[in-house]
């Protein structure tokens, strides 16, 4: 950011060692409110932000991300001030600076076509469908449909406003608060009280029906599926009610009111976590569960990941490494192979790939890489197998309640695990997270 005294040279960049320039500075973002008009046929996006701010410095210009849209207004506090809008990044100079500890609020009117943001990990963000639009924006593709300050650690609250053709149904993640239905249109009123980071803000558009998940428990638990693939979804996802009865009894409670799950009509990839949402595509339909362990992943990304966000993405190992042990404990639950069982296979193919990774710090190349994941599990299991079974699900319990909603990192995790026993514990975290070689299991 800049202060009132001219430019620094950290303005436009976030701190994030893996993307520094996507996010900013000098600012905390408390709110934002998103108004967004999107006609699918010719995918096009109108949109009107209005964030709430706070000034973590004297500011005398600051700076969002947006992607490749056409800004049409800024107004900070009220008043028109002078911007320069070139992707990703728009520099806005108010009429007055704004002094250090001070709230203000930033309107953005925009418009365009919504178009992903392209780099290492292929197209992140705003993504158009057959018959619809998809929004998957991690870790860096919030941008793509949104002014915001793009950083995992910047947690803030959304009211998000949208309206689509009549035929299309929109989901997003939020609690729906209401519906409005208009000549040819609907209009979608959607709040995310929890704070969220902007990468965990979803927006699903198709042509879908919304239907029950579960039925029982205190959790609300719906689906937005395309109707042809209601029966194999129905078959796929029947013991979805258990795995959240499950996940919450090792976890904690569920961190949100509600949990949507929806099925894209086209195949995607990988499913897609986002904040009390999950999307698959139709493709992890077969009416024989074969992809269920990613169910279970999906969904363990609610307590590891959404409500206990990464400050920054050195730290990924923390969503990845438990969502993918939740996996193996469901297995356990379930009667199929033990954790134990899944860790001696996934320690054995760790072993037999051509390089090591520090976990901790695996590098922003290797963020997403499987080893991540499966070497991030082997390390909860390892401590898992160094506590013991009653210290260590009080731990997750724990972990996941005294950082509900939260930011966290590695060193934090270290010394929450410290105070469940009295052995020192620096041995197994040096071994399995700040090291390449692979230890024993």
């Amino acid at each position: 950011m800049t202060s009132a005294a001219g430019a620094s040279p950290g303005s436009e960049l976030s701190g994030d060692p893996y993307l520094p320039t996507h996010g900013n500075g000098g600012y905390r973002v408390l709110h934002y409110q998103l108004d967004l008009d999107y006609r699918v046929v010719s995918n096009r996006l109108a949109g009107r932000a209005v964030i709430t701010a706070r000034a973590s410095q004297a500011l005398s210009r600051f700076s969002l991300d947006l992607g490749r849209f056409r800004v049409q207004d800024v107004r900070v506090d009220g008043r028109a001030a002078r911007f320069e809008h070139r992707p990703h990044k728009l520099r806005i100079k108010p009429e007055k600076p704004i002094g250090y500890g001070e709230a203000f609020t930033v309107e953005v009117r925009y418009a365009g076509k919504p178009v992903p943001v392209s780099g290492r990990w292929g197209d992140i963000g705003w993504d158009e469908l057959t018959d619809g639009a998809l929004v998957a924006s991690q870790p860096n593709g919030a941008p793509s449909w949104f002014p915001c300050n793009d950083r995992p650690g910047d947690k803030a609250t959304f009211l998000l406003t949208v309206t689509a053709p009549a035929p299309y149904t929109v989901v997003a993640t939020g609690d729906l608060v209401t519906r409005r239905r208009g000549a040819g249109a609907s209009t979608w009123v959607y709040e995310r009280n929890e704070p969220t980071a902007p990468y965990l803000m979803s927006v699903q558009v198709g042509r879908y029906d919304v239907v029950p998940l579960a039925t029982a428990g205190p959790v609300i638990q719906r689906a937005a599926i395309p109707p042809r693939l209601r029966r194999l979804f129905g078959h796929d996802f029947a013991r979805h009610g258990a795995i959240m009865s499950a996940l919450s009894h090792l976890f904690g409670p569920y961190p949100f009111r509600e949990y949507v799950v929806v099925v894209a009509d086209d195949d995607l990839d990988d499913p897609i976590e986002a904040q009390g949402m999950a999307v698959f595509g139709r493709n992890h339909l077969d009416g024989r569960r074969t992809h269920e362990r990613l169910v279970v992943h999906e969904l363990a990304h609610q307590w590891f990941g959404n409500s206990l966000t990464v400050a920054d993405w050195r730290h990924i190992w923390l969503n990845e490494g438990f969502a993918t042990y939740a996996e193996w404990l469901w297995s356990e639950i379930s009667g199929d192979a033990p954790a134990a069982a899944h860790a001696a296979r996934w320690h054995a193919w760790v072993a037999s790939q051509p390089r090591g990774i520090t976990v901790a710090d695996p590098g922003v190349d290797r963020m997403f890489d499987p080893v991540v994941y499966k070497r991030g599990a082997l390390t909860v299991h390892a401590l898992r197998r160094r506590l013991g079974d009653e210290a260590f699900f009080a731990f997750l319990r724990s972990w996941a309640g005294v950082n509900r909603h939260g930011t966290v990192t590695t060193a934090q995790f270290r010394e929450h695990a410290a105070t469940f026993t009295d052995a020192r514990l620096d041995d197994l975290f040096t071994a399995w997270l700040e090291r390449p070689a692979l230890p024993r299991l």
